[in-house]
């Protein structure tokens, strides 16, 4: 790797590391309901987000704003669309994970994000017809097997790494089609759709706006350190380095997220996660072998 592509990866890893500590402070505010958890998280990193955009991010905001008054009525609906679609997908993704960690296992959270780029791909090959190689396809039915490895210990955790990790490969199937617009502004206006959706289940079904200093300085952990922060770094990656080594790279989040649960929290892995987690990981660098064999051939020249 060379020296000038070294802090587009050091960007990477941060963005990465960042979020496999996430399931911290979602478990420091573990008594609220998901859903207010979900909330506030919203609503903070839309402040966030735009405050970082209008401050720093000007230009690509004008630039976007350009192309949406050239582009012909027809395509501008279907952004419109696309954007909606890819805003429930995430608002979903959202929710269930913060279930997930509060209510069913960390591992669980954690093996979703594992099985996730694995049926991103999948998707991608069903709907958008990216072309599999046979060994791809091979480590597809390997990581089906890790997930039935999975059930046989505990059926309510594989549901819910399923059901979070399909939310969340719908959203990236969604974000891959949609050409031509800075990310980051469309993940803002994401944001202000999801706020616009979220308001009237916000104000029917609210317990009270929180009044705890402890709740709202994890809400603000997890809107910047945990939502624009790692987001700014990974596209900031893309930048330096090519998008198949961030796709390997996005394995370290679920690596340092079973450690956290396990080192930090205590929790319990079963023999049949065992199973499970070693086979989806074979499955994992099987499907990645040849962007791994690329990465160690550049190191080395």
């Amino acid at each position: 790797m060379e020296k000038s592509n070294l802090k587009y990866l050091l960007a990477a890893l941060g963005s990465f590391a960042l979020w496999g500590f996430f399931a911290i402070p979602l478990r420091n505010i573990k008594s609220f309901p998901a859903e207010e958890i979900l909330y506030y998280r919203i609503f903070t990193s839309l402040i966030c987000i735009w405050v970082a955009i209008l401050l720093f991010r000007r230009k690509q905001l004008k630039a976007d704003i350009q192309v949406i008054r050239e582009i012909t009525p027809a395509k501008r609906k279907t952004y419109f669309w696309q954007l909606l679609l890819a805003t429930v997908f995430l608002m979903m993704n959202w929710y269930t994970f913060i279930h997930a960690v509060n209510n069913v296992s960390l591992t669980s959270a954690a093996f979703a994000y594992m099985v996730c780029p694995l049926l991103t791909a999948f998707g991608g090959f069903l709907i958008l017809k990216e072309p599999l190689s046979g060994l791809k396809l091979l480590s597809l039915g390997l990581a089906l097997v890790s997930i039935v490895f999975l059930a046989t210990g505990s059926l309510t955790e594989v549901l819910w790494s399923t059901v979070i990790a399909s939310f969340y490969a719908g959203y990236l199937i969604i974000q891959r089609k949609m050409q031509g617009l800075d990310k980051l502004n469309v993940l803002a206006v994401q944001f202000a759709l999801a706020v616009f959706i979220l308001l009237p289940f916000y104000f029917f079904r609210h317990h009270g706006f929180p009044d705890s200093s402890w709740f709202w300085l994890n809400i603000l952990a997890i809107a910047v350190v945990f939502t624009i922060i790692p987001l700014f770094l990974s596209l900031y990656a893309l930048i330096g380095i090519p998008s198949s080594t961030l796709g390997i790279m996005i394995y370290i989040n679920p690596i340092i997220a079973f450690a956290v649960a396990i080192l930090y929290f205590g929790q319990l892995i079963s023999l049949n996660q065992v199973y499970a987690y070693a086979t989806l990981l074979f499955s994992v660098i099987l499907f990645n072998s040849k962007q791994l064999r690329e990465i160690f051939a550049a190191k080395s020249n």
